[in-house]
């Protein structure tokens, strides 16, 4: 399979100035003086993207997802870098953009067929199926100037998906459309990529993105700091916009505390009995459905307590319960004299769905009813899928079909 779009080490860095004199006093200083700072709003960007291939990319406002849509099409020209596109290239970026409002539908479809390289003749072949695909009636007649936005946005893309592109770019312009307009567009994309076109999209509508691309960048100030299955990627940008969780290490993967050396000794001045010492997972990124194990390492203090109990619990971030067991309801004997000790917690399937969560770890006595130690967030793991469910958790369940 053959690259149709390849970015090598591209960043883009803008000028600013704090005030427009700044740049004519810049421009005619002798001394070379600077008066602006650099804004770098793409950072050493490499990227490769395949025929036939949907690439949703995600980022918040700002972080640098139009300007990287207007290197590759053409519009600006990196700070350093190469960048190698193959075929031709349709692009929604600003709905309207390329259209003159003084002239109607029709003529600012023959304007946008001409500025990407076909001939009038050409456009007349594919005028009707425009032309229906845009369905605005006796308005194709009438100059865009008096067009609503979801007209702008059915004529814009009516052009720039009937006219067999190589390359497919949809810059949020779905957010303007009804559902049936939405639907309709979606059907003609997905037409498209089964053909082998190459499909970027940009969509603040993560759903869409798990649904309909194959594959996922998530952009974070000017940076590329996850690349790979659409639904994984989306599970963790998620978890960013509500979280404020940011984990970047290889892969997808959190990083994991290395276990303590084993050794023990007792606090001068210590009045606890107990102490949680290090919670260790067996990694930091799961799928539903994989085994999670938790290593508590505990101190004891006294010489024995003989209620003594360990409880470890699932939180997500902003403290939602999941599940919580301890030692003493599932009647697990677990070691009770001075010393250091280790317990593994296993959960042999994980029925979480795509998020972050949280382990919290306390050790007790009395059944539970005294607090002898209790580390909050002890550790944090995350769980990303390809896209097959929707919600917190997984249940066994099946379907019927009644008539």
């Amino acid at each position: 399979m053959s690259a149709m779009i390849e970015l090598g080490s591209i960043s883009k860095t803008y000028k600013l100035y704090s005030k427009p004199l700044d740049r004519l006093k810049e421009a005619l200083s002798l001394s070379k003086k600077k008066y602006h700072h650099d804004f770098n709003a793409l950072n050493n960007i490499s990227l490769s993207v395949m025929k036939g291939e949907a690439l949703g990319i995600l980022g918040k406002n700002g972080s640098g997802k139009s300007t990287l849509l207007k290197l590759i099409t053409g519009v600006l020209s990196p700070s350093s870098g190469s960048l190698k596109v193959n075929g031709k290239i349709s692009a929604i970026l600003e709905l309207g953009a390329g259209f003159n409002p003084e002239y109607t539908g029709r003529e600012n479809i023959y304007l946008n067929g001409l500025m990407m390289g076909y001939s009038r003749e050409q456009i007349n072949e594919r005028m009707s199926a425009i032309i229906d695909f845009a369905d605005i009636g006796d308005f194709i007649e009438q100059p865009v100037k008096v067009y609503s936005s979801g007209m702008f946005a059915r004529l814009a893309f009516a052009v720039s998906i009937n006219v067999d592109p190589d390359i497919l770019i949809v810059d949020e312009a779905l957010a303007v459309g009804d559902i049936r307009f939405q639907t309709k567009c979606i059907d003609k994309m997905k037409e498209l990529k089964a053909k082998g076109t190459t499909i970027l999209f940009v969509s603040h509508a993560t759903e869409q993105v798990k649904r309909f691309c194959n594959r996922a960048v998530w952009l974070k100030d000017g940076q590329l700091v996850a690349d790979g299955e659409a639904s994984e990627v989306v599970d963790l940008y998620e978890d960013y916009m509500k979280y404020d969780t940011f984990l970047k290490d290889e892969g997808l993967s959190s990083p994991i505390a290395e276990a303590p050396e084993v050794g023990f000794e007792i606090p001068e001045n210590c009045d606890l009995l107990a102490s949680v010492q290090n919670v260790t997972l067996n990694k930091g990124n799961f799928k539903t459905f994989d085994a999670l194990e938790v290593d508590v390492v505990y101190d004891i203090y006294e010489e024995k307590i003989d209620d003594f109990l360990i409880g470890v619990a699932i939180y997500t971030p902003d403290r939602e319960y999941i599940f919580g067991p301890n030692t003493y309801l599932e009647k697990v004997q677990v070691p009770r004299q001075r010393g250091r000790h280790v317990v593994k917690y296993i959960i042999p399937k994980l029925y979480l769905l795509g998020g972050t969560y949280c382990i919290d770890v306390g050790a007790f006595n009395n059944e539970g009813l005294v607090c002898l130690n209790y580390k909050q967030e002890a550790a944090r793991f995350t769980v990303t899928n390809n896209y097959f469910s929707e919600g917190l958790v997984y249940m066994e369940h099946r379907w019927e079909v009644q008539r």
